[in-house]
């Protein structure tokens, strides 16, 4: 079987002086990594690894055959690249949400079932008109809108139903100068949440639930979400086995992207998520949060959906989902640690004023390092 290369960054520095200069930027965001692994893995096994520090790699790389150097180059320059502000039109005019900082996508939820908000906003476009405006005078920079539950057991929704939930509340927040992305994985309900001014497609399935739907988003041009889910149509959370569930979710993304960019999706406009709690176990999700710095060799933004998700309830004495906040905030400031670029979460004034904070003191590392005197 062939070799398959991949750099994990391991180790984080607060700034590029504090490592004397030996630490790259990733994704053109405010994090700085140090030091790096090169793994090589065949047959689902690792039979290489090698720890470096920045300045070594690129020699290290060249040394592997082709096709591995090859691979490493690519990975290592997406690992360092920057990326372009997405650009959204919306019917009351432009929005541009820049990637060199984390941005915050608020959730709103018009479903029964959802795990945490279930029932709040269904059929009330005007309450969940009130709480996307509350959650965007508190610094969201998109909102999230999304017409199924798509938690472990949920009940399949039909199509009308969704359509029905979504699309009001869309109109009514694209028309209130809100960015807004449609959370779905049907091809119905994604092209009719565009119509209305959606300007994101938010896709559980990686736009394999539903075949139209990679048509309809290429022929849109907007940018899309990709998440991990191992599971097919009839349930995202089935199949969830791994061999090794970090290197596993990488070439699923991997493969989810490459389909995308052959079905006319530009690449620019992908972005990609791991899919929290999809098919994974506590100790895969932690395994992945604790590797998300590998996936910006991917070459794509990324995006976090940790908020009030089961694993903080297994690690807090099962506490409910309303009581998660605390966990919610720490799988955050884990996100903004790693670089990633959207957060999608439910406390949004909570988790921005978080942001304002560690973006403060990244602020301050890049400008508190004294030099010794010679």
């Amino acid at each position: 079987m062939a070799q398959s290369l991949y750099i994990r960054p391991i180790a984080l520095a607060d700034s590029p002086q504090s490592e004397d200069g030996d630490a790259v930027r990733l994704a053109g965001g405010l994090v700085y990594a140090s030091r790096f692994a090169l793994l090589v893995r065949e047959n689902s096994r690792i039979v290489s690894r090698q720890r470096l520090v920045a300045g070594e790699v690129p020699q290290a790389l060249s040394a592997f055959p082709d096709a591995l150097a090859h691979e490493g180059a690519t990975q290592w320059a997406a690992l360092t690249a920057r990326h372009a502000p997405l650009e959204l039109t919306v019917p009351v005019g432009n929005r541009t949400i820049r990637l060199d900082q984390p941005q915050i996508m608020g959730i709103l939820n018009v479903t029964p079932d959802s795990f945490s908000d279930g029932g709040k906003f269904l059929d009330k476009p005007d309450a969940a008109l009130e709480h996307a405006s509350d959650m965007l005078a508190a610094g969201a920079a998109i909102i999230d809108v999304g017409g199924e539950s798509t938690r472990p057991g949920a009940a399949a929704v039909w199509e009308g139903d969704e359509l029905k939930r979504v699309v009001p509340v869309i109109e009514k927040l694209v028309n209130a100068g809100a960015a807004v992305s449609i959370d779905s994985r049907r091809s119905s309900v994604i092209e009719a949440a565009l119509a209305a001014g959606a300007g994101i497609v938010n896709d559980v399935s990686a736009l394999r639930h539903d075949p139209r739907s990679m048509e309809i988003v290429a022929r849109s041009g907007v940018p899309v979400v990709l998440m991990h889910a191992p599971g097919g149509a009839g349930d995202l959370h089935a199949d969830g086995k791994y061999g090794d569930v970090v290197l596993d979710v990488f070439e699923a993304l991997r493969a989810s992207r490459d389909a995308a960019i052959a079905g006319g999706i530009e690449r620019a406009k992908i972005m990609l998520d791991p899919g929290l709690g999809f098919g994974k176990s506590l100790a895969e999700n932690l395994a992945l949060i604790n590797a998300l710095p590998l996936f910006h060799a991917l070459g794509q933004p990324l995006l976090l959906g940790g908020s009030r998700k089961r694993m903080i309830g297994a690690l807090s004495a099962e506490a409910p989902a309303h009581k998660r906040m605390g966990g919610s905030l720490a799988l955050a400031m884990r996100g903004f640690d790693a670089g990633v670029q959207l957060l999608r979460v439910h406390d949004v004034a909570e988790t921005v004023q978080a942001l304002h904070v560690w973006r403060g003191l990244r602020d301050a590392a890049l400008t508190d390092f004294i030099e010794l005197p010679q």
